[in-house]
């Protein structure tokens, strides 16, 4: 099966380099789209827990594997994974694309299931990394300038936000559903 997008989740990118997490979200979409399971790539994720915008980060990282700019989307508002599904897929709607994939590793796979099945109209199919591809894949390491993900003015989500309010935002307490009382996103 192929797909018109997948949603890439962010991760925090710290200390000038990304991490295993990042790296293997990145490398594991890029692989989906040379494999020709996906046609782009939606990188998703503000500037959260440093001044970088988790999305263009990624974004950026794609680009130095090959991955062409013009099949690259960003959405740098989301700061929850909840968020990263809900406006990605606003943005797919707004691309007329209509199938997606939640691109990410097994974890956060598994934990957002329930979320992706209940709330959207239109299915999200999960495709998590595969260990030993990502094996494979994992030798690769590409360096980028990331000044054009930097963000100004920051502040990090634990400077604005309580340990609660920042636990309802990870349950998407705070998303502008189009059906507020059932709490759903149309179909694509």
């Amino acid at each position: 099966m192929t797909f018109d997008a997948g949603i890439v989740p962010g991760y925090p990118f710290k200390d000038g380099k990304w991490d295993s997490v990042m790296k293997g979200r990145v490398l594991w979409a890029v692989y989906l789209y040379e494999q020709g399971i996906i046609r782009n790539i939606i990188f998703s994720g503000g500037a959260v827990y440093s001044p970088y915008a988790e999305a263009r980060i990624m974004g950026l990282y794609a680009q130095q594997l090959g991955m062409p700019a013009a099949h690259i989307f960003y959405e740098t508002k989301a700061e929850h994974s909840t968020e990263n599904v809900f406006y990605s897929y606003q943005i797919a709607r707004q691309q007329g694309f209509k199938s997606i994939a939640l691109v990410t590793d097994p974890f956060q796979s598994s934990m957002m299931k329930g979320f992706t099945r209940r709330r959207f109209g239109t299915r999200i199919t999960h495709i998590p990394f595969m260990v030993d591809t990502l094996k494979r894949l994992n030798h690769v390491d590409v360096a980028i300038d990331p000044s054009p993900a930097y963000v100004q003015p920051f502040q990090s989500i634990l400077e604005r936000e309580r340990f609660f309010r920042r636990f309802r935002g990870t349950l998407g307490a705070f998303i502008p559903w189009e059906d507020k009382w059932r709490r759903k996103a149309g179909p694509l």
